[in-house]
């Protein structure tokens, strides 16, 4: 809704409905009319406006974005705000208990005072008629002297001899309480002993429940809803109370009077006690109703401690002790507070201003490092920190230098693997590779050589990495120089034995790598081969497949090896797939390689297929039997179909 403004100000929905809540309350408490209402509004008011204020400091960042600043309100909130609490439940905790004690002795004492005349109302019941008269003044010897006796039988009985006391109406078994007769509330004690019935009733007038606790304060006892109004309208003081759904009200006049109060916080304690009222018309009848009563709490002490110690001393001596106590903590926690606010602040200070250099790129500031406690360790952690990432600087560099040369040595490398198979009649030829990291260190080549032959290559060096990459390289090198001269015999055994004789020449013993190459002829379509220790490759021809052999040790490793070669047909249909471990060797989760079988039967499954279907199903089952997170080693095939 679209509220006008007013002076400047904009009326919202919220701010409407707290001017007129304010405007009611200002109405209720100037007419003087449901104090109970405006009190529980003001009260509403003050915690919503306080609620208000606090919030508003908590949202003016600056007032709190300082450590210090937040340590005060931690304070606040931790030694503050819990004393403030325990006095509180001190202070409330005596009211409640001053209230129990209160509606205690007051039950008490009416209980004894029942118990006083219940007993000469039983003697009466079985006394000689002329023993009565010295047992009632004997009652009244004891302090209870308004009251009257009447025993009915064969011998009846009335004391004082004047009164006019009938039995209640009705069939009334044994009781002693009290009892509500006309606009007055009596204690009662009746008793029946065969045909002959006691009954005592003394009248509870102010003066009675006065002496019930002298010096406690004010009483008053509750009268049905049915009794008449008092007669006396000056003196009455009306209460209405609802209890459990039925209201009680309460008589016209107050028994005793609250003492005067010794300090501030001696004040007017309420409390309230059940008590159990018969009506004198109706036998054997009772209702439990309360007793109200004002007291506080020096008279409670005053009664418990008569003519020993004054409460007011007693009250205020505990006070200024639990004052004292407190005083003497808080200022102990406020000079600790302080030292340790200073220390904390001053860490922080040293960390924010470190971090903020270091953001700004000096890396060589460090902050300075004062004691051996907590915070003094985290100043050393940061400053180790702080040249650890200096350092973590310079290796980063290093790093992106060398991923950067990578991804060089990457390019570069991608650029030897051949693009395209060369022109062929009668076979098909394809080669993959996969690197494990940016490079890799598996070979594979197919190009004509230098008689016309096909010359198909495919290495395995040990190891990984940039070493590994610039080996292959070295191979491929060596390779083309020998298979581009024409000068002299071309053979792959001659040809992988001068290979290794260079290698070895050329690297380190430990730098070694498996070699199979072949060379076939479109003529005749067969393909002579040397393998150097590499993986045996799969032949298919038709329905049948096997692996060709290996002849001849790795390359790189001993300095004069002989290696032989053999010949195989490839005629049309048949598949020759070479690869290196990285196709065979990947574990599934017990344990168990993908092997050279597996390989086969994937291969025999496409082998009606092209060459890209049959490599990407082969690389598919791989990465499916493998459970490894990453690729762990460089998967290479190449594969060649003999044409029609």
């Amino acid at each position: 809704m679209n509220w006008p403004s007013i002076g400047g100000v904009r009326l919202t929905t919220r701010r409407v409905i707290l001017l007129a809540v304010v405007l009611l309350d200002a109405i209720l408490t100037i007419s003087g009319k449901l104090n109970g209402l405006s009190s529980l509004i003001t009260s509403i008011l003050v915690v919503w406006g306080v609620w208000r204020l606090f919030r508003l400091v908590l949202s003016r960042s600056q007032l709190i974005w300082k450590v210090r600043n937040r340590l005060i309100v931690t304070y606040v909130f931790i030694s503050i705000v819990p004393i403030t609490l325990i006095l509180a439940l001190f202070f409330v905790l005596g009211l409640f208990l001053t209230a129990q004690f209160s509606g205690y002795l007051v039950s008490s004492a009416m209980e004894r005072r029942l118990a006083a005349i219940e007993t000469p109302a039983r003697v009466l019941a079985r006394a000689l008629p002329e023993d009565r008269t010295a047992i009632a003044r004997q009652l009244t010897a004891t302090g209870i002297a308004s009251f009257e006796a009447l025993v009915t039988g064969p011998q009846a009985f009335l004391y004082p001899s004047g009164a006019a006391l009938g039995m209640p109406p009705g069939d009334w078994k044994d009781f002693t309480g009290v009892v509500y007769k006309g606009d007055q509330h009596y204690l009662m004690s009746l008793v029946n002993n065969g045909s002959t019935r006691s009954l005592i009733l003394e009248p509870l007038t102010p003066e009675v429940l006065t002496q019930l606790v002298p010096g406690l304060g004010s009483l008053r006892l509750p009268q049905p809803d049915s009794a008449p109004p008092p007669a006396d309208s000056a003196r009455t003081k009306p209460i209405s109370v609802s209890v459990n759904g039925r209201n009680i009200s309460f008589n016209s006049f107050v028994a005793g009077v609250v003492p005067p109060p010794y300090n501030v916080l001696d004040v007017d304690v309420p409390w309230f006690s059940p008590v159990q009222i018969a009506d004198w018309e109706q036998a054997n009848s009772g209702t439990t109703s309360i007793m109200l009563g004002v007291t506080r709490l020096s008279a409670v002490l005053e009664v418990i401690f008569p003519s020993k110690v004054e409460s007011s001393q007693i009250l205020l001596y505990a006070f200024y002790l639990i004052v004292g106590l407190l005083g003497v903590a808080e200022l102990v926690s406020f000079f600790i507070g302080v030292s340790m606010t200073r220390t904390i602040t001053g860490a922080v200070h040293n960390l924010y201003e470190g971090t903020t250099r270091i953001g700004e790129g000096d890396l060589v500031h460090r902050i300075p490092v004062k004691g051996n406690d907590q915070l003094a360790d985290l100043g050393h952690s940061f400053n180790k920190m702080a040249g650890q990432l200096e350092q973590f600087v310079v290796v980063t560099r290093e790093k992106e230098r060398l991923q950067s040369e990578i991804a060089i040595a990457s390019e570069v490398q991608t650029k030897l693997f051949p693009h395209k198979p060369p022109a062929a009649r009668t076979i098909q030829m394809l080669g993959v590779c996969h690197a494990a990291r940016m490079v890799s260190g598996d070979y594979y080549d197919y190009f004509t050589a230098a008689d016309g032959e096909l010359a198909l290559a495919l290495g395995d060096v040990a190891g990984k990495g940039i070493s590994a990459a610039l080996l292959m390289a070295s191979i491929q090198s060596i390779m083309r120089t020998q298979l581009s001269d024409g000068g002299a015999a071309i053979t792959p055994s001659n040809t992988v034995a001068r290979l290794n004789r260079l290698l070895y020449a050329s690297t380190s013993p430990e730098k070694y790598a498996t070699f199979f190459f072949g060379l076939y002829n479109e003529h005749t379509r067969h393909l002579v081969y040397t393998n150097a220790g590499h993986l045996p490759p799969l032949l298919v021809h038709g329905d049948d497949y096997l692996f060709l052999e290996v002849t001849g040790s790795v390359v790189g490793a001993f300095p004069s090896l002989h290696y032989e070669e053999q010949s195989v047909p490839l005629g049309p249909g048949d598949l020759l797939v070479a690869y290196t471990d990285g196709i065979t060797e990947p574990e599934n989760a017990y344990g168990e390689d993908f092997g050279a079988e597996r390989l086969a039967e994937v291969v025999m499954r496409h082998r009606e297929t092209e060459p890209e279907e049959i490599v990407a199903k082969v690389l598919e089952a791989v990465r499916d039997w493998d459970t490894a997170e990453e690729q762990s080693d460089d998967m290479t095939l190449m594969v060649v179909r003999g044409l029609v």
